[in-house]
């Protein structure tokens, strides 16, 4: 019986746009960025910022020499928001309804600083509330310092939340992310970023 529901941020809560955040970053000088960035698991300064491994602050000076010149805060923020496309408000009232029937809402996202920023601030959706105000727990790969498909971060999560696999239901657009899960037990769903899964999520509970 699902009990528990851990939901992914991007391509699950927000539609995402790897493409605007190539462009972001290009538009702040990184002229190679579409090899640096991938729309699920990042690698280099960009997954080590993702993993906890260094802070936003060695994060903007790392990404100052790939650019070749002086890169600022707001400006780190304006390139890892283009990620974001979209903010569908039918996703957050779903996350409300789920809540409301009794089922515990929690999300698992591998995401860092700059994202979390702007997610848990008051410009996050047409509603007007931030990202945290939506779910009972958040678990967030910069802050645990380990990221998803690993199994590790999922085991985390079951013994944090004192709940069984098959009490989980996740959901998760990465397909590596979903064998993982699968692979301990969990139920998963794995919507098409984008698509509409507010209905189709009834046939897993």
């Amino acid at each position: 019986m699902i009990k528990t529901i851990v939901f992914d941020l991007g391509g699950v809560i927000v539609t995402i746009s790897q493409e605007q955040a190539v462009e972001r970053f290009r538009e702040i000088g990184l002229k190679d960025a579409g090899k640096h960035l991938d729309p699920y698991t990042q690698k280099g300064i960009f997954g080590d910022l993702e993993e906890g491994l260094i802070t936003e602050e060695q994060f903007r000076d790392e990404l100052s020499k790939l650019c070749g010149k002086e890169v600022t805060m707001d400006e780190c923020l304006y390139a890892w928001t283009g990620y974001a496309k979209e903010v569908p408000t039918r996703n957050l009232r779903k996350l409300e309804e789920l809540r409301q029937r009794g089922y515990r809402v929690l999300l698992l996202s591998n995401t860092n600083p700059f994202m979390q920023k702007w997610a848990n601030g008051d410009n996050f959706s047409e509603l007007g509330k931030p990202l945290y105000s939506y779910f009972d727990e958040h678990y967030v790969s910069y802050e645990m310092r380990m990221m998803k498909p690993s199994e590790e971060i999922f085991r985390t999560l079951l013994m944090k939340e004192k709940v069984l696999p098959q009490d989980v239901l996740f959901v998760d657009d990465g397909a590596r992310n979903v064998a993982a899960a699968s692979e301990l037990g969990i139920h998963t769903f794995r919507p098409v970023n984008g698509e509409d899964w507010t209905e189709e999520i009834e046939k897993y509970l």
